[in-house]
């Protein structure tokens, strides 16, 4: 193990007991603890390798191409290559297997894009450590902590690694993870160097990687990392371990296989029907194996799992520049169907910036903003004891706040107390929603109490009368009815062997009132009409005071404010009851994070879909009851960031509101190419079954045309649609239904028509070409109209909203090289005679390419006229 930084004295030199400390960076100033230098720990991190256990291995190169040469349609590729061997057509087995390669490039190239999207978010993903490098706290990823570094951990922290605890207060961990035993085990620290203890058993200072702080906190020298820790050695099984498929991949896979087993029993029937119809010589059955290969192809659409992969992947990746981290994939589907943002206010409304605004004794409030000379006399006492009530180095805002105006106004007075030793600390409990410190002043055993916490919870402790408790509340109303978060202050006075074990049970007498103010994002407003405007109810729950609540729900733009709803109201009603009223309210204060997961199963119970917020360890419940769980990034514990399915990088209400956006148009963009794969394959399916049935018609498409159709397929649907922008109404609908699948009769129904239009519309020129031409000539004419039309269609099929024409002028890169790219392959295949034979064509005359090319553009124009139907509904919707 590395040797302890040598400004880090052992806690004997100190003479302090390290249960005496009332924060752990009190034993120490914080620039005394220096840790590693940034060099050093670089080093190191290149030496011994990232701090993160042995997972699923990202796929090799080799690995795609084993999956890729493994999918049916590659096979049935090969298949049709085997077959034109032995019918003697070298030429053609050599042009299919060029375009075998070719198809193989595109979707390894896709492969590969996913794995790296998938990479860049498991770096986002990897848990967050507070370590101290150079003397300064920072915030580095959890597989960059190394040998020797100082981690501070706090309650509902997970452990990055395995290491020795320096110094600590009440920390205890749940070993659980290795040892079995759900009892959190105790924690004392060391100063000196000693070997890892085995996990489990009380007071001893060894932790371990990737178990979780339930109470206290401390700074951990770190001893052993990644594989070297007590959870890498047995972590072999998470290589094993595989991601679960969401709905969406499952729905897919189950209708391609039902696809699947279609058309390997319409391949069967074709070819035998083709040779029973033809005569039955040999020559006539590798035709109809021909035709039935080209059938399966037609009726296999394998593009959908490759579209949900990518599009899922790339959706998270883009999630993710927009300061939102994907935890679970089913997150991004259900984004879109979000019906209730359930939302912190402290942080996530507002900025999380708290400044100390008013100080109140017995109804005089003095507002610290215009306060141009000293504090006065009588406000020392109150500011005093709140500080006091508050850790030496605070981590909560409103305790920095509360420093900083100490250090404003009684810097180096007799009010601040640097040498007082913590005798003891009553924490925060749900049912007494205050904090109490009881220090050692130095007058023997005498004791001096500062309390601080809810008003309620304050009176509660100082045992105030009903007038009294009248009182209170009156001033409590007024400073919250101003916007204003507000707290009481007590003080006491008694001897340490008389402190009581019960929080309760303490006797202190009301100083006054704190009025903190945090401003309200600027952002907020507007997002929150956003929401509105996208039937999405947005429901604030907050802990603080209802009128401060309601104040700041009005500026933020909520529309029903009135109505306020308590923890103590909710802990009276049954859960019907409060099913039956959740769906009109839209703040709730006073509550308490166990509260929480009731609110999120009375909106559940009314067929809501709910996305809430949260960041403590006691969230975590209501996060994973959420179909949509969004754990704060910047101030949240790891455990809340374990249940939640989305991590919020930025805190930041907006970005809730671009998640949804973002995950819109992923689910819209996820629809248009899969009309475009229904609508093209029904094309290719009826050319590939019609001659058979009947017996003068030739074969209009082979496999080697299928594999060129692919070419313009497979790109399509993972390049264009997926980086298509949102719809301009996009905001302006309702959310869809969450009983709504993919392949909705909605999207069917278009899919089929676009398909049936391109059938009629090649066959008719097809039943025309063959009038003066040869098959070979009516065939070639067929196959210029079915590009073109694939062309149209995905131009079309670019916006359901916006003309084709319109959007030629919104930029998408893939256009740009996939569509020009096609043409230029198909002048190709029909000009340039060595081609042209392998294609089976014959020379056409440019009028007979212009009538395929009008054939082409005009057969799915139809759905130009539904699109401005459509736009003059969202135009009428708009002025309602």
């Amino acid at each position: 193990m590395a040797p302890y930084p040598r400004r880090l004295p052992c806690f004997c030199q100190l003479g302090v007991h390290i249960h005496s400390v009332p924060r752990v960076a009190n034993v120490l100033p914080r620039e005394e603890l220096v840790g590693l230098h940034e060099a050093d720990a670089g080093t190191r991190l290149r030496q011994e390798g990232p701090n993160e256990l042995p997972v699923q291995r990202q796929r090799s190169l080799l690995a795609i191409v084993l999956e890729v040469v493994s999918e049916p349609m590659f096979l049935m590729l090969v298949a049709a290559g085997v077959v034109y061997l032995l019918l003697g057509e070298r030429a053609d087995a050599l042009l299919l297997l060029g375009f075998v390669f070719v198809v193989m490039t595109i979707t390894i190239v896709q492969a590969r894009r996913t794995e790296h999207a998938l990479d860049a978010l498991r770096d986002l993903s990897s848990p967050r450590a507070l370590v101290i490098r150079d003397g300064a706290r920072r915030r580095v990823a959890g597989r960059d902590v190394v040998r020797g570094d100082l981690v501070v951990v706090s309650e509902g922290d997970r452990i990055p690694a395995d290491g020795l605890l320096r110094q600590g207060l009440h920390l205890a961990t749940d070993e659980s993870l290795l040892t079995g035993e759900s009892v959190p085990v105790r924690k004392v620290a060391t100063a000196s160097a000693r070997v890892l203890d085995s996990p489990g058993g009380d007071d001893l200072p060894s932790v371990f990687s990737g178990t979780l702080v339930t109470s206290g906190q401390g700074i951990v020298e770190i001893a052993a990392t990644g594989p070297r820790t007590a959870l890498g050695k047995i972590g072999k099984a998470l290589e094993r371990t595989k991601q679960e498929p969401t709905m969406l991949q499952t729905e897919t896979r189950r209708i391609v296989r039902l696809l699947a087993l279609a058309g390997l029993l319409a391949c069967c029937l074709v070819v035998v029907v083709f040779a029973l119809t033809r005569g039955g010589s040999v020559a006539v059955w590798k035709q109809g194996f021909l035709a039935g290969i080209a059938m399966a192809m037609a009726l296999l659409p394998e593009e959908f799992p490759v579209v949900l992969t990518i599009f899922l992947a790339l959706g998270a990746w883009r999630l993710s520049r927009s300061r939102v981290l994907t935890r679970r994939m089913p997150a991004v589907e259900m984004l879109g169907a979000a019906t209730v943002l359930c939302v912190d206010k402290t942080g996530t409304l507002t900025q999380n910036q708290m400044t100390l605004r008013k100080l109140a004794i017995a109804g005089s409030a003095t507002d610290l903003v215009d306060l141009a000379t000293d504090l006065p006399e009588q406000l020392h006492s109150l500011l005093e004891h709140a500080i006091l009530a508050s850790r030496s180095d605070p981590f909560d805002p409103m305790e920095r706040a509360l420093h900083a105006v100490g250090d404003r106004f009684m810097k180096d007075t007799e009010h601040l107390h640097p040498n007082w030793s913590l005798a003891r600390e009553y924490a925060l409990a749900p049912g007494l929603l205050a904090v109490s410190h009881a220090w050692r002043s130095g007058n023997g055993d005498q004791v001096v109490v500062s309390t601080k916490g809810a008003p309620e919870a304050v009176a509660a402790l100082c045992r105030l009368g009903p007038e009294q408790r009248e009182s209170l509340a009156r001033d409590v109303a007024g400073l919250a009815s101003q916007g204003l978060r507000v707290l009481g202050v007590a003080r006491g006075v008694t001897h340490e062997g008389l402190l009581p074990n019960e929080h309760s049970e303490l006797v202190v007498e009301l100083v006054g009132l704190l009025g903190f103010e945090d401003p309200l994002r600027p952002t907020v407003p507007s997002a929150v009409a956003e929401c509105q405007t996208a039937g999405v109810r947005v429901v604030m729950i907050t802990g603080d005071y209802p009128a401060t609540a309601q104040s700041i729900a009005r500026h933020a733009g909520l529309t029903h404010c009135d109505v306020v709803l308590t923890g103590v109201d909710l802990d009276g009603m049954s859960d019907e009851e409060l099913a039956r009223r959740v769906s009109d309210v839209q703040v709730f204060a006073r509550v308490v994070p166990e509260q929480k997961l009731r609110i999120v199963n009375a909106l559940k119970a009314n067929d809501e879909v709910v996305a809430m917020t949260g960041d403590g360890v006691n969230d975590a419940p209501a996060l994973k009851a959420a179909h949509i769980g969004i754990a704060m990034g910047g101030r949240g514990t790891d455990v809340a960031r374990e249940a939640a399915s989305l991590v919020l990088l930025d805190d930041d209400f907006s970005s809730i509101v671009e998640a949804v956006k973002l995950g819109r148009r992923i689910y819209d963009n996820i629809k248009k190419a899969v009309v475009f794969i229904v609508a093209v394959h029904v094309p290719i399916a009826g050319l590939s079954m019609l001659p058979v049935f009947f017996a003068d018609w030739p074969l209009l498409i082979l496999p080697v045309h299928i594999a060129f159709l692919q070419l313009i397929i497979d790109p399509s649907c993972t390049l264009i649609f997926e980086a298509e922008q949102a719809e301009a109404d996009i905001m302006r609908r309702p959310p869809r239904k969450r009983a709504a699948g993919l392949f909705s009769w909605d999207v069917l129904s278009i899919a089929l028509l676009q398909g049936f239009s391109i059938l009629a519309v090649c066959v008719g020129v097809f039943v025309l070409g063959r009038r003066g031409h040869t098959d070979d000539a009516a065939r070639a004419l067929t196959f210029v109209t079915l590009v073109i039309s694939f062309v149209v269609v995905i131009l079309v099929d670019r916006s359901w909203l916006q003309s084709a024409m319109a959007m030629l002028r919104i930029p998408n890169p893939a256009v740009r090289w996939v569509l020009p790219g096609a043409v230029g392959f198909l002048a190709v295949a029909v000009l340039v005679p060595f081609a042209r034979k392998l294609f089976h064509f014959a020379p056409l005359h440019l009028s007979d390419l212009l009538l395929s090319f009008a054939a082409g553009l005009l057969c799915v124009l139809w759905f130009e006229v539904v699109k401005r139907i459509r736009r003059m509904r969202v135009r009428r919707s708009a002025r309602a």
